[in-house]
């Protein structure tokens, strides 16, 4: 009786323990003993995948054939590609310089802002403008649109006129543009690729060539722009510059015509400056001072002459003179006659008071000759004294016009240099300003390398891409799928999954029990 009770007490004690909160560490330990371990992860994985096969198997299948599909039915796209090189340094066609530094696009600032200006709207305006997009139903038809529907259709109003339905066509041009056309800078390099893309690959390869071609005449328009207001500072400058020269000029002119200054010769020195080398009033000093000197040498000449009166048959001139030779000559011809007389008659002879007679006549011609040699040579000094003073009279009458004329050069040299400073500040601007003028469209740092070539296949769809891509979203929406019905089916599949997820052992399984639990039984 005893040992049957004993034994019903610890049959009782083993049905306590089974019985006890799943939470509490005796039951979880028996629970852990008593029940059949989790499989491995990765065999779980493949149980749901067996499990849903079919499922996932058809969505697999179903994205494939999706993808194919899609990719048959898609319009083929042709991209142009137009290669064109953006320096640094820019190109001078001229050797004039700009308003800008050479150095201010030296960094990355330089390219950032041209790529962002080969995207700008006012560039696919440019282009639509050139080409005449707007009214091209080609280039409607290569973005999968009709020109009625870019005309009206696209929610404006039924009534439309005519100038809001181009109005809306070159808008949506514009978009288009914008949308399809693609800048790839080339790392490292001064290289950038604009490609365009559309239904047709006539009208990509235009559209790329016209885009680089108007992006460089943009570039060009912008420098000359940027000039502008440089160019009309310096206009307002050089309208002021022309007046002051003129009236400069015209006050040195009016002070030269008031003054009798009328000058011969000038010369421009390194400074610019007009330098008067000769006036009238100098130039006929100069002469008559020359005059002045040749008359006080043939003065001093004259003296000298005259003063050889008390000789007179002994002066230069006596002897020189032909009439005096020849008389001398006659003379001495009668005396040798009549000495040859003397010899042979008297005195009184006829024949010898004739000859006698001769030379008393050729004597009284040669003393007349020299008396008149000698008054020449006296009216010879009076002449070249009265020449000589006049001419001292003249030269000293000149130098006081000279200095008067020289104090009046001071201010005409104000004058002058007035209009010098004002004539080379306005040849400065002048020249500036043409500069500028052509520096605008003399600097170019943009040129096309490879333009754009009618492309010979589609550039997409691809179907090798698409196929792939239709394949991975396959099984990541199958994965999703076989993942959420995992989660929402509640059936046990196998019979380690009672104890897991029931909490209760199987039939006929007997739980350990600890030796504590035993003990205390027991005592």
């Amino acid at each position: 009786m005893n040992a049957r009770t004993s034994g019903l007490d610890v049959m009782n004690m083993m049905e306590n323990v089974v019985q006890r909160t799943p939470g509490s560490a005796a039951a979880d330990s028996g629970y852990q003993q008593g029940t059949q371990l989790a499989p491995p992860i990765l065999l779980q994985y493949w149980q749901v995948v067996l499990r849903w096969k079919w499922v996932i198997l058809g969505i697999i299948v179903s994205s494939f054939l999706l993808g194919l599909v899609a990719t048959l039915l898609t319009t083929p796209k042709y991209t142009a590609t137009s290669r064109i090189e953006i320096s640094r340094e820019e190109k001078k066609v001229t050797k004039v310089e700009g308003v800008e530094s050479i150095d201010s696009g030296r960094d990355l600032e330089f390219y950032q802002t041209q790529y962002a200006l080969l995207a700008a709207r006012s560039l696919a305006e440019r282009v639509e403008r050139d080409l005449r997009l707007s009214t091209q139903e080609a280039f409607f038809e290569a973005h999968g649109l009709s020109l009625e529907q870019a005309g009206g259709a696209l929610g404006g109003p039924g009534n439309a006129t005519v100038a809001d339905q181009r109005k809306k066509r070159e808008k949506l041009a514009v978009a288009l543009l914008r949308s399809n056309i693609t800048v790839s800078p080339i790392r490292g390099s001064a290289l950038v690729d604009v490609s365009y893309t559309s239904a047709s690959p006539e009208i990509s390869a235009k559209i790329a060539n016209a885009w680089t071609q108007q992006f460089i005449e943009s570039s060009m328009s912008r420098r000359f722009a940027s000039t502008a207001d440089a160019r009309k500072f310096l206009e307002s400058r050089l309208a002021d510059l022309r007046a002051r020269v003129e009236q400069s000029e015209r006050d040195l002119v009016n002070y030269a015509t008031r003054n009798d200054i009328v000058t011969l010769s000038r010369s421009v020195g390194v400074d610019g400056k007009t330098q008067t080398e000769r006036t009238l009033v100098a130039a006929d000093l100069e002469a008559l001072n020359a005059e002045l000197a040749n008359a006080t040498a043939a003065r001093v000449a004259a003296e000298s002459k005259a003063m050889q009166g008390g000789n007179r048959g002994a002066s230069a001139e006596a002897l020189t003179n032909p009439a005096i030779a020849q008389l001398r000559q006659r003379r001495a011809e009668a005396a040798a006659e009549y000495a040859k007389l003397l010899v042979q008659f008297e005195p009184g002879y006829p024949a010898a008071q004739a000859l006698a007679e001769q030379v008393r006549t050729l004597d009284a011609a040669i003393s007349r000759e020299e008396s008149r040699v000698a008054s020449s040579r006296s009216s010879e000094y009076r002449e070249a004294a009265r020449r000589e003073s006049e001419l001292r009279q003249l030269v000293d009458g000149l130098k006081a016009r000279l200095d008067v004329q020289r104090r009046d050069t001071i201010q005409y040299n104000i004058y002058q240099r007035e209009a010098d400073t004002n004539r080379q500040l306005y040849e400065a601007l002048l020249q500036r300003y043409k500069e500028i003028g052509v520096a605008g469209v003399g600097a170019n740092n943009i040129s096309i390398v490879d333009p754009a070539r009618v492309p010979e296949g589609p550039s997409s769809p691809k179907m090798l891409v698409n196929l792939a891509i239709a394949l991975l979203a396959g099984l990541g929406l199958a994965a999703a799928a076989t993942f959420a019905l995992d989660q929402i089916d509640e059936g046990l599949r196998d019979p380690g999954q009672v104890n897991r997820v029931l909490q209760v052992p199987l039939l006929g399984s007997v739980p350990e029990v600890d030796d504590d639990d035993i003990l205390t039984l027991l005592g």
